[in-house]
């Protein structure tokens, strides 16, 4: 795939072949020396061909990246046959340009042997030497291809955790809403007109602010707080004097970050089988405070007075997805507790105080 070719990359192709290459002139060169002694412009023309063996690397490099989509036998069968030819190639160049030189230009160079000897050392170095750069780039392509992949797979991991949190976070507004419009119903069957208004238009504000959020964002708690105090103003006009909210933040606790819309559920629960249920006054209390390295959020209703306690599994909606949040967010780092006390019911949210609270929604828009 075109991946894979780009993941050959001459960048890594030129300077691994030109070490190796220089290197490989350094270990010759006391042959070099020997075979033109006081001669340097004989050295210097010696050690030239050397250009020719980084050219022919660069020949060896493009087949090797033409053919990073070929099955294996096939590729590793041209290669071998591409590494043999150009080290034959580079061998037979050797031996005419040293007759060439002895000829035209330098008799000395007539004592460099020009026979089989000669051409099959020529030949068994340059075919290690040769070998050794295909080894080099089959490294270099073996190590891009796991960064690549490595990549690929973090934004696969991303695409998919952002697709689940969107998908939870646009499962509240439907169940919010479903609710509340069932609310509105009631008070305009009950001829409470005043109040079904008032209640459509905070519900608007209340709906225009949260679809105003992006699903995978952190909100300093501030201002979820905020958010869920609209909501609740919003169900303080279905219930009137029976639903009694207590809020307290501690102020290191304010800056904090915290996936949107994560408290609504939880009150909305508290409200459902607490206040609903309740002919008496039920208080609402949501608390946020700092315990060590976790930011602590408890949300938990009284119960009312006489109210039996509310047996629940934690399996409803509003549990289940902030569970899921919390865990495609933060993994094992957080946890949420839900619990009868008393005649009512307590929840209790534990988030880690730490980078990755601000790091991971970053991460995500950066992949997506």
């Amino acid at each position: 795939m075109p991946a894979a070719k780009s993941d050959a990359r001459w960048s890594d192709a030129v300077p691994l072949t030109v070490a190796l290459w220089l290197f490989m002139l350094l270990i010759f060169l006391p042959a070099i020396l020997s075979r033109h002694p006081n001669d340097w412009a004989g050295v210097a023309l010696d050690s030239s061909t050397v250009m020719l063996s980084m050219v022919l690397g660069f020949i060896l490099f493009a087949i090797f990246r033409g053919t990073t989509t070929w099955p294996g036998l096939p590729r590793t069968v041209l290669l071998v046959a591409a590494t043999f030819g150009i080290a034959l190639g580079h061998t037979m160049f050797d031996l005419l340009f040293t007759a060439w030189v002895a000829e035209h230009f330098n008799e000395t160079w007539s004592n460099i042997p020009v026979n089989f000897a000669r051409a099959s050392g020529s030949l068994l170095n340059y075919v290690c030497v040769f070998t050794v750069n295909v080894a080099l780039f089959q490294l270099a392509f073996t190590q891009r291809r796991a960064m690549t992949r490595e990549r690929q797979l973090v934004a696969a991991e991303n695409a998919a955790q952002r697709s689940e949190l969107e998908a939870l976070r646009l499962q509240l507004n439907p169940h919010f809403l479903f609710n509340t419009l069932n609310a509105i119903s009631a008070l305009i069957v009950t001829r409470r007109n005043e109040d079904a208004e008032e209640m459509t238009d905070k519900l608007s504000n209340f709906l225009r602010a949260s679809l105003a959020c992006d699903p995978t964002e952190l909100v300093p708690l501030e201002e979820e707080l905020d958010l869920t105090a609209d909501y609740l103003g919003i169900e303080a006009v279905r219930f009137g004097e029976r639903l009694r909210v207590e809020i307290s933040c501690a102020p290191a606790a304010r800056s904090v970050h915290v996936p949107g819309l994560l408290i609504q559920p939880l009150v909305e629960n508290a409200i459902k089988y607490g206040v609903a249920r309740s002919a008496q006054p039920v208080t609402i209390s949501i608390d946020a405070s700092i315990d060590g390295n976790n930011l602590c959020l408890s949300i938990a209703n009284d119960g009312g007075a006489n109210l039996p306690s509310v047996k629940t599994t934690g399996a409803g909606v509003g549990l289940r997805n902030v569970r899921r949040r919390l865990e495609a967010l933060y993994g094992e780092r957080a946890n949420l507790k839900a619990e009868a006390v008393g005649t009512g019911f307590l929840a209790r949210i534990c988030l880690p105080l730490d980078e990755a609270m601000t790091a991971i929604p970053s991460k995500i828009a950066a992949q997506s």
